[in-house]
């Protein structure tokens, strides 16, 4: 009879056997770990694996972020988790580097508009966003759009034949850098600031593109994915 595996030991999270600081410093490196070797935002629920149950996640973010002041990367919060993301003043230097890349999702313009149509009225139907354009929206561009997983199908409408409406996602947040949909700018606030407005976006017309990533974020149209490239 084989010898039976022995069972892996579980990943001790109270590190109770270490001073206070050198506790803190384990727990900071985890945490840095476990975001650096994702490719996607990792929320809170994921961290809280690899720390203490009292350990504060939002005071060791802090302290990692002291800590990357001066790096060409930072920590953002995206979507209800963190990602490291590059600063803005190396955007060119990666583009010519590694060209825009995006990973494919650049956008049309008109994809652009009906996006953040879509953002700012959710949940919207098909027929209403056409209605909104004054013509018709085609599936292949909301199909475009939901292959990229900026979209996903909500609720149904109350509308005859209950279509389906579309909501953005936590992709969607997490590409273009936003926590959540209220980091959106203010719709009355872009209206009054003479950025934006309604009557310009029934028209098919936009301004310059949403802002991608935050004060502290890149705002280059190419580079948050809002137009395309080229």
């Amino acid at each position: 009879m084989g010898r039976r595996a022995r069972a892996k030991e579980e990943l001790d999270t109270e590190l109770a056997d270490l001073p206070p600081d050198l506790r803190w410093r384990e727990w900071m490196g985890r945490v840095e770990a476990v975001i650096f070797a994702s490719s996607a935002r990792v929320t809170r629920d994921v961290l809280a694996r690899v720390v203490g149950r009292n350990c504060s996640i939002d005071l060791l973010i802090d302290d990692i972020r002291d800590e990357l002041r001066g790096r060409p990367y930072e920590l953002v919060s995206v979507a209800g988790g963190w990602q490291h993301r590059t600063r803005k003043n190396f955007a060119e230097a990666i583009r010519a580097a590694i060209g825009a890349g995006n990973g494919g999702k650049d956008l049309s313009q008109t994809e652009a508009l009906i996006l953040a149509c879509i953002a700012y009225y959710q949940p919207i139907t098909r027929s209403q966003l056409s209605s909104f354009f004054g013509k018709e929206v085609s599936r292949d561009t909301v199909g475009r759009l939901r292959g990229l997983e900026f979209i996903a199908a909500g609720p149904r409408s109350p509308q005859p034949g209950a279509p389906y409406t579309y909501v953005t996602t936590n992709a969607f947040l997490s590409h273009f850098g936003l926590e959540t949909l209220r980091d959106l700018p203010d719709m009355e606030a872009l209206e009054d600031a003479g950025l934006l407005s309604k009557d310009k976006l029934l028209a098919g017309e936009f301004p310059d593109p949403l802002p991608a990533h935050g004060e502290d974020q890149v705002d280059d149209e190419k580079a948050a994915g809002w137009t395309e490239s080229g």
